[in-house]
Order: structure tokens, then sequence, then C-alpha cells
């Protein structure tokens, strides 16, 4: 295999050998920029997914690095993510206990799993696969998750105990409890909550009012969350309030990844397939919309092919060194993309900078609060919470509300492995019965043209012994029936029809069932005294039907346009 096809597979490869100076300054300067914001947001999600806090990290490091060399995306950020870390910690809170040793191994071979399966997807080029997922229903699933973990982490900001994976039990549960709130806890919880909801919107038009440069401006706001860390540590270190009950981060070990193995126990794999399936897609579909839009914006393009592959081997990376499943991240990835990001280099120093804060830092976080990693998480997640969705499906379609409202009270209701799941079910179940009644128009003559319009929605010349009917959908097992259906009906109901014309200039296939049907159509048109012709045929489906024997059994022609058709078969009004 030469470098130009090995390049295909291993992109880095591709624009590595045109890297230079001006690049490098925009990576070192977006790496600085992202690591800033994931040192905090990696502790965070570690938590979220029931982790220890250098779980984060390690998914952070590795991941970041083996992405770099195989994926196609410039400004990718991959690591991990809040609704994978939910995902996660639903998949493997019934198999094992938090804090044990088989709680990780579940997390390990969660992510190799998913490593797995995206490799696989990869190699044989199914990332079209993403398309049978509705954008509006994984919408909705991120909406409820966001809603979920962000209520997952109130008994952090009021240190207390509560559980449950839906939101009826975490509500129930919070409430029960809520007599034992710590309020040392939660005074620290709702200032920084409230400190970063205002760094998002209020502190970068404050720098910026006191003349400080956009971008420094845009770097001290990304590191908001860094200074909460900071000064909520040094207050807990400084007066002592761990002594008051006061949870805090502890010891988090001090060095680079560990080299680790997920387990090969065919049970636990067993119980972890479907999960890290799930995970799988979500995690692609949700990466490679990020990817895809940043891209677009200069004017380059991803192979969504190659991006399984990319993410595939960073969950293998992540299985190997102590992290847990990931995807890229919208946040982070937006902010790698703004700060100046040239190609995939800014991943690999930021990977750099985390290890030099796993290395140097991490016994500087011993007395961090777990209430602020959770004011992290529901100010980072609440983003995700986009209930115009609802609004915008009710206007536009029925069906999508009906789908999205359904994903949402799922996830809410019954958990996110119910609720994801029950998102793929709908979005392929959606895409079937739209299809599967495909959209008929009678069409007419518009006077003094030779084009055929809607009889419903403009004023054409008709013959009532001529009935022309418009399929604007390749026919397929699916959607057959209702076709012959509907010329059924509409033959039995208008006797003055005498022939029937299908309209195939949107046809781009006819499978063997819809042969069938269209044969059907023909005999029972045949049995009233009616012809069956076609118009319009795309060469592709001509070349099909010369296959088979209906062109012979037809009783009717092929018109080469509808308008041959209408001046065959009723003159007087195509002359008009």
């Amino acid at each position: 295999m030469n470098v130009a096809s090995l390049a295909r597979y291993v992109p880095i490869l591709k624009w590595g050998r045109t890297y230079g100076r001006n690049a490098l300054t925009g990576d070192v300067l977006a790496a600085v920029i992202v690591t800033i914001m994931l040192i905090p947001q990696s502790l965070a999600y570690a938590l979220l997914a029931g982790l220890p806090p250098e779980a984060g990290l390690y998914a952070s490091i590795a991941p970041i690095i083996l992405y770099a060399i195989f994926g196609t995306s410039r400004a990718l950020a991959v690591g991990p993510v809040a609704v994978v870390s939910l995902m996660t910690a639903a998949a493997i809170g019934n198999i094992a206990d938090q804090s044990t040793m088989g709680y990780a191994v579940a997390a390990l071979t969660l992510a190799a799993l998913s490593g797995a399966i995206l490799l696989v997807m990869g190699l044989l080029k199914l990332g079209f696969l993403a398309n049978f997922l509705s954008h509006p229903v994984i919408a909705g699933f991120i909406t409820a998750s966001g809603i979920l973990i962000a209520t997952s982490q109130i008994k952090h900001i009021l240190g207390i105990s509560a559980g449950g994976d839906t939101l009826p039990e975490m509500v129930i549960s919070l409430v029960g409890n809520l007599s034992a709130t710590n309020w040392i806890t939660l005074v620290i919880g709702v200032s920084a909550t409230t400190f970063l909801f205002w760094v998002r919107k209020g502190l970068k038009p404050l720098l910026c009012r006191i003349r400080l440069g956009p971008r420094l401006a845009d770097m001290v706001t990304k590191a908001g969350p860094v200074l909460v860390v900071m000064v909520t540590t040094a207050a807990v270190w400084g007066l002592g309030l761990d002594a008051e009950g006061i949870r805090i981060v502890g010891v988090v070990p001090q060095g680079l990844p560990p080299l680790t193995l997920p387990s090969f126990s065919t049970d636990l794999i067993r119980l972890l397939l479907l999960p890290a399936l799930l995970i799988s897609v979500i995690g692609f579909v949700e990466s490679v919309s990020v990817a895809q839009t940043l891209a677009a914006k200069k004017r380059q393009r991803i192979d969504p092919n190659q991006e399984l592959i990319g993410l595939g081997v960073a969950n293998l990376g992540a299985a190997f060194t102590g992290g847990y499943p990931v995807t890229g991240g919208f946040a982070r990835s937006v902010v790698n993309f703004d700060a100046g990001a040239e190609t995939p280099a800014a991943g690999i120093f930021a990977a750099l900078g985390l290890s030099i804060a796993a290395i140097a830092l991490t016994p500087l976080i011993y007395f961090l609060p777990t209430a602020t990693l959770a004011a992290t998480i529901i100010v980072a997640v609440l983003s995700l919470v986009d209930f115009s969705i609802l609004k915008r499906s009710w206007t536009y379609s029925k069906a999508d509300f009906s789908a999205v409202a359904a994903t949402i009270l799922l996830t809410l209701g019954l958990g996110v492995e119910t609720g994801v799941s029950a998102g793929v079910v709908l979005s392929i179940a959606l895409h079937l019965y739209k299809s599967s009644r495909p959209h008929l128009a009678e069409v007419g003559l518009v006077p003094g043209t030779q084009h055929f319009r809607n009889i419903h929605r403009h004023s054409v010349l008709t013959d009532p012994t001529l009935l022309t009917i418009r399929i604007d959908e390749s026919l397929y097992f699916a959607n057959a029936r209702f076709l012959e259906d509907y010329v059924a009906d509409r033959v039995a109901t208008d006797r003055p029809i005498r022939n029937v014309v299908l309209m195939c200039s949107a046809i781009n296939e006819i499978d063997l069932s819809a042969l069938e049907s269209l044969e059907a159509i023909n005999h029972r048109l045949e049995t009233i005294d009616v012809k069956l012709h076609l118009s319009e045929v795309k060469g592709p489906v001509m070349d099909r039907l010369k296959k088979s024997d209906f062109l012979d059994l037809l009783t009717g022609q092929v018109f080469l346009s509808q308008y041959d058709a209408m001046r065959a078969l009723a003159p007087e009004q195509a002359l008009t």
C-alpha cells in the first residue's frame, strides 16, 4: 500500500505533510484555551459517569491523540461528553456498584465495545446508517438527557444522598432527602452555578467594555470554570470546610494514564453489547453533526466512514488507558474552532496540556468540592435543553412532533436506555410510515404550456375519461400497496375514466414488490376495460422493467412525456 492509499485511513499523513508555522500558532493557542476548559469539564463528566475524577482526564488524553491521527475533522475535540457520560452511568449502574473495581472495568469494557463497533462500521463503510436517525428525535433525546443530567446533579448542590435513573425517581428521592441539605454545600453550589451562568453571558461583554482585546477576553471567559474551581477549592481548604461535611474530590492519582485492560468476560460483554451499540450510534451522530457543521464553515469536507474509524480507535484508546466511552463534544469543538484551530494537531497539543495537568496539578484539587463540579455540569448541559424543537415540529409536522414528544417522555419517565432505544425505533418507524404513504397528485395540463400540475392547487385542463397520477417517490415494498389501493378506489368512484396514466418522473426505482403491484393494477383495470399507461419513465427504471414481462402485458402505452400522453389520449384538451 502506497502513502496515498494509506492516507485515506490515516489522514495525518495527508495534512501533516503541509503543516507549517501559521498552523502551529493557531493550533497552540486553541489548545491552550481548550485545555483550560477541559480540566474542570473532564473531572465533572467523570463524576457524572460515576467514575473517579481522574478517569475524565484519562479519557481526554489518549483518545484526542488517536482521533487526531485517524479522524478527518480539523476542529472536532474528542473526549467525555455529558450525554455519553450519562449513558455510561445508566449502562453499568446495574452491573456493578460505584467506586468498585468492577464498575471501572465495566466502563473500560464499554469503551472497548463501543470502539470495536465504530471501527467495524467504519471499515464496512456503514456511515450512511446514521441517516436513518431522525434529527428531531435525536434533539428530543438530547433535551431529555440534559434535564436528567441537570436533575441528577442537584443532590451534589444540596449535599445530600439521592438516587434514581428516571426523572420521577430523582425528584421523589430529592424531596425525600431535602431535610438533610448541607447549607454550606448549598451556598457553594448555588454561588458557583450563578457565577458560571453569568460568565457565559456577561463576562466577555464586561471585559470588552474595559478595552480588553476580544481574543484575550474570550480566553478569560473560557477560564471561568477554572476560576470557580480555584476559588471554591481554596475556600474549602482555607476555612477547613471539609470538616463541616462538605464533600470533596479527595485524592486523585498523580501521573499519566495507566495501561488498563477491559474485561473479556462473555457475560459482561453480553450485558454491555446493546448499551455499547446505542452509545456508538448516538455518539457518532452527535460527533459527525458537529464535525460537518464546522467543516462547512471553512469549505472543508469530512468522511463519515473515516470518522467512524477515528472515533472507534479513540474509544479503544480510552479502554486501554483508564478512560470510558468518548465522542466529539459540541461545546469543546466550537471553542476549538473559534480559538483558531487549523488542524487536528490542536487536539494533540491539548492532550499534552492535560497530561501536564494529570502529572502536576492533581494534588491541588484534593479539596475541590463536588458541588463545584456539579455546577459545571449543570451549566454545560442546560444548553442542550431545547424545547423549541417541540414547537417547530408541531408547526411543521405532527408526525415528527409525536416522535419527539414520545422520545422526551420515554427518556424522562423510563430512563436513558429506553429513551434512546425508543428514539432509534421511532426514527426508523417514522421513516417507514412516511415512505409507506407516498405523495400522489392528480395532475392536469397548465393552459398554453406543456406542463402538468396538481389539480387541487392550480387551474388546469383535465378530461373526465383520463386520470393522470404523479407519483412523487420511488416505489418499493412499503408503499406499493398504497398506490394500488389509491388507483382502485379512484377508478371505482369515477366511472367515465377509460385511461389511467402513471406519471413516473419522480420514480428512481421500482422493486419487485412494486412491480407486482403494477401488474395487479394493470390486471384489475383490464377487467373493467380501463387501460394503464406510463409516462416519463427514467432510463434505469425502464431498463429494469424490460427485464420483466410487464411491458408486454401492459394494456396501454409508455409515453416519453406526459404531454404526449395527453395529446394521444385527450387530444381536444392538449390542443386547447
